[in-house]
C-alpha cells in the first residue's frame, strides 16, 4: 500500500490507487531534493557519500558536486543561486554564477554552528535550522557541539546572522505559509510541527504546536513543505504525511524506506520526488507544489 487515507479529502490531492516509482537507488542516505524551475533538473544530496547529484529524465543521475561538505538541505535564492546546508563544514554556503562556493554563515557568537540542516529563502532573508545531526557518524563528522542549544536562524540580506529560536531539541524541516506571514518548523525528537508568526522585522513571534506526526513505521519529522493549495507535507513515521491548512491529518504517502525529504518537480510541479534513505522515488499528485524561487531576497 502506497497511500494511507485518513480523511476522504486526500482524494483531491493524490489518487489512492497510485504507486510510488523508484527513480534511482543504491545511494547511502538522500536529502535536500530541489527542482530547478527553468532548466528542469533535480538536485539532491547524498550526505554519507559527500556528493550532490543531478537527475534528468534524459541523462539519469550524474554528479553535480563532490565533495559537497556532506550537503543536506538546498534552496534557490531570488537570483537563482544555490544555497546549501553543509554538515561536515557546519556552514550555510552559496554557489555563485561562476561556480565559486562562498560561506554565508558558519558561526554564531564566535562559536561554530552545529550542522545546518534545512533552509528556505523567503520573507526577506535566508532561514535555516541547526540541529546536531551533522556532528554524528554516518551523516556527518563526529565532534562535540560548540553551542549549548539547537537553534533556528535568519541570515539577513547584509549577512548578519540572527538567532530566532533556541528551545528545540532537534529543529529540522521548515517552510513558510503561502502568504509568508508564518513559519512552520518541525522538531524531529518531539515528533511535532510548530508554527511562528513572522514579525515585521523578520524575527519570529511566540510559537505553538501546530500538528503531530503520528503513525506506524520508521521515520520522524524531517522535510517540510507546502503545496500550492496550502496543504502541508511533512516526513514522518511510515512516509510523507499530508495535513490540511488547519493541521488536520489527511493521510500518508507511504514509502518503502524512511523518508527524509521531498520536493515537487516536472514542468507542471505535479510530481512529488521523495528522498527515502537509499532511494529516490516519485509519485504524481493532483495539487502542484510551489516553485523553488518565490520572493526577492535583496
Amino acid at each position: 500500500m502506497t497511500i494511507e487515507v485518513r480523511d476522504s479529502r486526500l482524494a483531491g490531492i493524490v489518487d489512492a490507487d497510485d504507486e510510488l516509482e523508484l527513480v534511482a537507488g543504491g545511494f547511502q542516505f538522500l536529502e535536500g531534493p530541489l527542482w530547478h524551475p527553468e532548466d528542469h533538473f533535480l538536485l539532491f544530496s547524498d550526505m554519507p557519500g559527500d556528493t550532490m547529484r543531478r537527475w534528468t529524465p534524459s541523462d539519469g543521475v550524474t554528479v553535480f558536486r563532490s565533495p559537497s561538505g556532506m550537503a543536506n538541505g538546498n534552496a534557490y535564492d531570488a537570483q537563482g543561486r544555490l544555497v546549501t546546508c553543509e554538515h561536515a563544514t557546519s556552514r550555510v554556503s552559496r554557489t555563485e554564477p561562476d561556480g565559486t562556493v562562498v560561506t554565508l554563515a558558519d558561526r554564531y557568537d564566535g562559536r561554530r554552528l552545529n550542522s545546518p540542516n534545512d533552509v528556505v529563502v523567503a520573507g526577506g532573508g535566508i532561514y535555516f535550522t541547526d540541529p546536531t545531526y551533522g556532528r554524528q557518524d554516518f551523516v556527518g563528522v563526529p565532534r562535540e557541539p560548540e553551542l549549548p542549544f539547537q537553534g533556528v536562524y535568519r541570515i539577513r540580506a547584509d549577512g548578519t546572522l540572527d538567532l530566532l529560536v533556541d528551545d528545540f531539541v532537534q529543529p529540522n524541516g521548515l517552510c513558510f505559509a503561502l502568504d509568508e506571514k508564518r513559519l512552520f518548523v518541525n522538531d524531529s525528537e518531539r515528533m511535532h510541527i510548530r508554527v511562528f508568526d513572522l514579525l515585521a522585522d523578520g524575527t519570529l513571534g511566540e510559537g505553538s504546536v501546530w500538528a503531530v506526526t503520528e503513525g506506524d513505521g520508521d521515520g520522524a519529522p524531517d522535510g517540510l513543505k507546502l503545496d500550492s493549495a496550502g496543504n502541508l507535507y511533512c516526513c514522518g513515521p511510515g512516509g510523507v504525511h499530508v495535513f490540511d491548512v488547519d493541521g488536520a491529518s489527511l493521510g500518508v504517502i507511504r514509502t518503502p524506506e524512511p523518508a527524509a525529504n521531498f520536493t515537487w518537480g516536472d514542468p507542471d510541479l505535479r510530481t512529488l520526488y521523495v528522498c527515502a534513505s537509499t532511494g529516490l522515488y516519485r509519485i504524481r499528485v493532483r495539487r502542484p507544489g510551489l516553485p523553488s524561487v518565490r520572493t526577492a531576497l535583496m
